[in-house]
């Protein structure tokens, strides 16, 4: 069975399955959800959800994104075309279009007094288990390397990798240009 409570609207041709819990949740058109709770958050058109994924307070998921196993979002905006597929925790982000998470990313947004802001530009690829520390700004197109610990804000179109991250050289170019 699933519980749909408080002011829960589900958009057409939807797919609930069982196990899922929405409350005060918007869900846009043609989404499927499983195995899943969503909290008085909003959820565009064509996403997928879950299963096994905790959607919180203040949360917004752009269309055609996709939020899967064991990934929690807390007051934070997820851009279209946005993928956070795997064991991923995103607490107070900002994250633009056309961006991967990898596995097991985490938005470190809490430094024992405050929480931080972390922004995460359109079209960045976030490598598996990279801790990024806010606040903190993932400019366009950037890449963090699997395991990255990222305390700085990372130059968009730059990877960065290691612990903690540093930028690194990409290699040429087809064009025979030189290294960046």
């Amino acid at each position: 069975f699933c519980v749909l409570k408080g002011n829960t609207l589900i958009g057409e041709k939807c797919t609930i399955g069982p196990s899922t819990y929405l409350l005060n949740a918007e869900i846009g058109d043609e989404c499927e959800i499983f195995y899943s709770v969503i909290k008085n958050s909003r959820i565009e058109s064509n996403v997928r959800v879950g299963p096994f994924a905790h959607i919180r307070d203040g949360a917004h998921i752009k269309s055609n994104s996709a939020i899967g196993d064991f990934v929690e979002v807390k007051k934070s905006v997820i851009g279209s075309n946005t993928k956070a597929l795997h064991l991923a925790y995103l607490g107070d982000a900002e994250i633009g279009e056309r961006v991967n998470i990898g596995a097991g990313t985490i938005t470190c947004n809490y430094d024992g007094k405050t929480k931080h802001k972390t922004i995460i530009e359109d079209e960045a690829f976030i490598g598996s288990n990279t801790c990024l520390r806010a606040p903190i700004r993932v400019g366009r197109g950037a890449i963090t390397g699997a395991g990255s610990v990222v305390l700085k804000d990372v130059e968009p179109g730059s990877t960065v990798a290691g612990v903690p991250a540093r930028p690194i050289e990409r290699k040429a170019k087809e064009e025979g240009g030189k290294s960046e």
